[in-house]
């Protein structure tokens, strides 16, 4: 069984970003038969997470970023990927939101950027931007455990 914790707001640069959604888990099938192995790869509802970002100030865009923590087991031999299923939803005509929509591998402590959004004539913001999970590596060569981490988003400026 493996478990995913999602919720993790963060605020940098007058720029917000809000997380809601749920803890994933996959359920891996038991293997049944000598000789066989996992499918390997392991996909998320497309909105298992969702994502809240406001980009203030005129002519400004945010950089939305992700990592991940252990939380406390993880093996190394598990990739976590992510990407942005649509837009959601925004007000804002000029605004855009670019980039993430293919999966994009979360690495370990470090941030990397997923998706951006530029404010043009007004403030740009987005509500309940889709992000789905994948998960790979999962084979009959990693030991049995319960793996958890912890995926942190966070915004800034470009």
């Amino acid at each position: 069984m493996l478990t995913l914790l999602l919720i993790f707001p963060t605020l940098k640069s007058q720029r917000t970003l809000t997380v809601s959604g749920t803890n994933w888990t996959v359920n891996i099938p038991s293997i049944t038969e000598a000789g066989t192995n996992y499918i390997g790869t392991y996909e998320s509802a497309p909105d298992e997470i969702l994502l809240n970002a406001t980009v203030p100030l005129l002519l400004a865009s945010g950089k939305v970023s992700m990592h991940y923590e252990v939380n406390p087991i993880w093996n190394s031999s598990l990739i976590l990927n992510a990407r942005r299923t649509g837009n959601g939803t925004t007000s804002c005509l000029a605004c855009t939101i670019t980039g993430g929509t293919t999966y994009t591998n979360v690495p370990l402590n470090t941030d990397i950027e997923l998706f951006r959004i530029t404010a043009v004539v007004a403030l740009a913001s987005y509500s309940n931007i889709p992000i789905q999970l994948q998960l790979t590596g999962v084979s009959v060569t990693i030991p049995v455990a319960t793996y958890s981490s912890r995926i942190v988003f966070t915004i800034s400026a470009l």
